[in-house]
């Protein structure tokens, strides 16, 4: 079954899935700067365009490109932004 999710006012959108016993979400991030919080821990990966993403204890930003991941740990938050939208895919780990 599909899920279909939508954050800031339209300016994230995600599907959520399942596939081999594991959730995942795939979306879009439009322009933007947004806060997410996690409950179970994640890996983000970049599928298209890219995304800045500041993880739990950095101080600023790094830029993920298209083809890269970042993980962030369960009951915790991270800040990502766009200057262009962008695709990913997010497994909860």
């Amino acid at each position: 079954m599909l899920t279909h999710k939508t954050f800031f006012e339209g300016q994230v959108q995600s599907i959520g899935f399942e596939r081999n016993g594991r959730r995942q979400t795939a979306g879009v991030v439009d322009v933007g700067e947004f806060h997410f919080g996690t409950e179970a821990p994640e890996r983000m990966t970049v599928v298209s365009g890219e995304l800045w993403a500041r993880l739990p204890g950095e101080a600023g930003f790094r830029a993920f490109p298209a083809g890269t991941c970042f993980e962030i740990p369960g009951r915790s938050g991270f800040d990502v932004k766009a200057t262009a939208p962008a695709a990913y895919v997010c497994e909860f780990l």
